[in-house]
């Protein structure tokens, strides 16, 4: 038995040529001392091991970022042990500590850095396929030569290999994933049977013949077979060849073969078998792209949502104009924090949210955070209500769908966007306290609330200062909270009636002279006198602060 050891080592690729396979952008090279040329021939972590050799390998240093000067370290650690090059991780908008850049040059490694949006998983993914695509080719070269079906260093696109392997077994082809969607072809011929025509012009196997294929069990054999599958001509089509392109044990989609009006040739089998192994790193290519996007979308989102970075770069990520007037809305579960820890109706609800919101026009732009979803809702100048109506929409007036949600108010670009997410997150803790109140009102904006709104604010500003300051309302909220708040409870039933001390017994349920004791247990023993509107302002704002 040959041990690992004793294998020959991968061929290297060109630096440059693992840079070509990266169209997603989740790659940039900062540094090449040793310039493009420089040869790879592998992919390692950094924290693997200090007694793995890294000769010729791209490493992947997950601990600190470029900017921090401590990446240094591990730049040139690699480097002695043999790595050809390191990738770290970027953070969006700050560049590469000086200290990093000058460990890579004084060691003659290739510096790149992974995007914010990437992560480490779908990086090592990329460019273990980048390499197997290169050698892929390579081996073609040598093995199919004037075949036509592969290009010097191998197809660059799903569309070139299907076009070459239709060359190489006299048949049209198809690449789809594995929910049957048509990702290349090759050129259709004027004898190519209406399944193909549809299934190409509608870019999907049609329904009635998924449901087929699951019937006679073909789904079930391709996604467990690793070898071709054959299915003879008949009356309802061609003659007809499939197989599975697989990335290890995972299925990434299938190649299909159909005869298009003659025969196919003999050895269209082992040329679909080699086929399939090109394949399979254009799809992880594919696969790694469309899922980079959509992380970059979030990123993008969630930074213009929450202020963290430039507003309009990140509206421009989004396909959004920086100069739109947007709005923002935000949908809760009405008993917080239901979606992480309560029960699955709860987020259930949120996920119908997310739907409705994602489906309410075109432009919406949805964000999932936790136990919360953000809604970015692109509006006409004028539609000030747009977003409201939204609002209702997502909380399911008139209905048991346990939601709150708030709508910010409209903003005249991406700059103002952080602020009506803010003031829609503001409008939710408002409808959270009525609720917890008793109040049936489940969707708002700042029109519905009301003075709430600014009370809200005016709690927020004073926080600081009540937190910060001591005295006799000190001594009295920490002391009562810490024994059960009886008493605060019963300072903010006399304050929220006016000082009706009949009615705030009756919202107490307690007697009129038990309040009236409480009241002068209050002034006897900590010296609050509510008579006193100073001191009465500074009580009302310690309750309501207090929770």
């Amino acid at each position: 038995m040959t041990s690992r050891a004793s294998l020959p080592p991968e061929p290297s690729v060109a630096l440059r040529e693992v840079l070509a396979f990266d169209d997603g952008g989740s790659l940039r090279l900062l540094l090449a001392p040793a310039g493009r040329e420089v040869g790879v021939r592998g992919v390692a972590v950094g924290d693997e091991g200090p007694a793995r050799p890294l000769d010729g390998c791209l490493v992947l240093v997950t601990g600190p970022p470029a900017s921090a000067p401590e990446a240094a370290g591990p730049v040139r650690e690699a480097a002695r042990r043999g790595a050809a090059g390191v990738v770290l991780r970027a953070v969006e908008g700050v560049a590469a500590a000086p200290q990093v850049v000058a460990a890579a040059e004084e060691a003659g490694v290739a510096l790149l850095v992974r995007a914010e949006w990437a992560d480490w998983t779908d990086t090592a993914a990329l460019l273990r396929s980048a390499l197997a695509c290169v050698r892929a080719g390579r081996d073609d070269v040598g093995a199919n030569a004037g075949a036509g079906w592969t290009a010097a260093g191998g197809p660059e696109s799903l569309s070139a290999l299907a076009a070459a392997v239709a060359e190489y077994t006299g048949g049209s082809i198809t690449i789809e994933d594995t929910r049957l969607r048509v990702l290349a072809h090759s050129a259709t011929g004027p004898d190519a049977d209406a399944l193909r025509r549809s299934t190409i012009l509608g870019g999907q196997v049609p329904e009635w013949r998924v449901a087929e294929l699951r019937r006679s069990g073909m789904l079930r054999t391709l996604w467990t077979s690793r070898e071709v599958i054959h299915r003879a001509a008949d009356a309802e089509g061609p003659e007809r060849l499939v197989i599975a392109v697989r990335s290890g044990p995972e299925v990434l989609g299938s190649i299909w073969v159909a005869g298009d009006g003659r025969p196919l040739r003999p050895d269209a089998p082992a040329a679909l078998r080699r086929a399939a192994e090109v394949a399979a790193p254009l799809l992880v290519r594919r696969r790694l792209r469309e899922s980079g996007a959509a992380r970059r979308s979030e990123l993008a989102l969630r930074g213009l949502l929450y202020g963290d970075g430039d507003a309009r770069t990140h509206a421009w990520s989004l396909g959004v104009s920086p100069d739109a007037a947007c709005a923002v809305v935000v949908a809760e579960p009405l008993v917080a924090g239901a979606p992480a820890a309560g029960p699955a109706p709860d987020a259930r609800a949120l996920d119908v949210a997310a739907l409705q919101a994602a489906t309410y026009r075109p432009s919406v732009r949805v964000l999932r955070d936790g136990g919360r979803l953000l809604v970015l809702l692109p509006v006409d100048a004028g539609a000030e209500r747009g977003a409201a109506a939204l609002a209702r929409e997502l909380a399911g007036q008139g209905r048991d769908a346990g939601l709150l949600a708030g709508a910010g108010p409209v903003a005249a670009g991406a700059a103002g966007v952080r602020g009506s997410c803010e003031e829609a997150l503001l409008i939710v803790r408002v409808l959270r306290e009525r609720a917890d109140a008793g109040g049936a009102l489940r969707a708002a904006d700042a029109a519905d609330v009301g003075p709430s709104l600014d009370v809200a604010r005016v709690l927020d500003a004073a926080r600081p200062v009540w937190e910060a300051g001591r005295g006799p309302v000190h001594d009295l909220i920490r002391t009562d909270l810490a024994a059960g708040g009886e008493l605060v409870r019963s300072l903010a039933a006399y304050l929220d009636e006016s000082g009706d001390v009949a009615r705030a017994a009756a919202r107490l349920v307690v007697h009129p002279n038990t309040l009236r004791y409480r009241l002068r247990r209050a002034r006897d023993r900590y010296g609050v006198d509510l008579d006193d509107p100073d001191t009465r302002l500074l009580v009302t704002l310690a309750v309501r602060l207090s929770g």
